[in-house]
């Protein structure tokens, strides 16, 4: 089970950035996937969610009408789009899917949002 997340980067507020989760080692489409985020001295927390099929997500208050999660089953591949980026949007973020019981986790990829 392997799960690399790309497109991240330094971005101005009230900019934009795509996030991927690139998901290998197991049936991709039979598991929900999540996006979390680490800021600097702060706890993980979640900021989506989507269902297996995609036909549904749900989002942090944080960032509801900003972001977007979706997914390619075809691709065996996760994505984060990020709108309208806010500094306090600055974090390590990660797609976790779990898989027979065990969180899987990626490497994570970092945001930087900042003039």
């Amino acid at each position: 089970v392997q799960l690399v997340e790309s497109g991240g980067g330094l971005v101005q507020p009230g900019g934009s950035l795509r996030l991927s989760c690139a998901a290998s080692g197991f049936t991709f489409s039979g598991y929900a996937m999540s996006w979390f985020r680490q800021a600097p001295g702060k706890e993980r927390e979640l900021v989506a969610t989507i269902s297996s099929t995609g036909d549904s997500s749900d989002y942090a208050s944080s960032v509801k009408g900003r972001f977007t999660i979706s997914r390619d089953n075809a691709e065996n591949t996760g994505y984060l789009q990020m709108n309208s980026l806010k500094p306090e949007d600055t974090a390590v973020y990660y797609c976790k899917v779990v898989v027979r019981y065990i969180a899987r986790w990626g490497q994570g990829t970092l945001v930087t949002v900042s003039s």
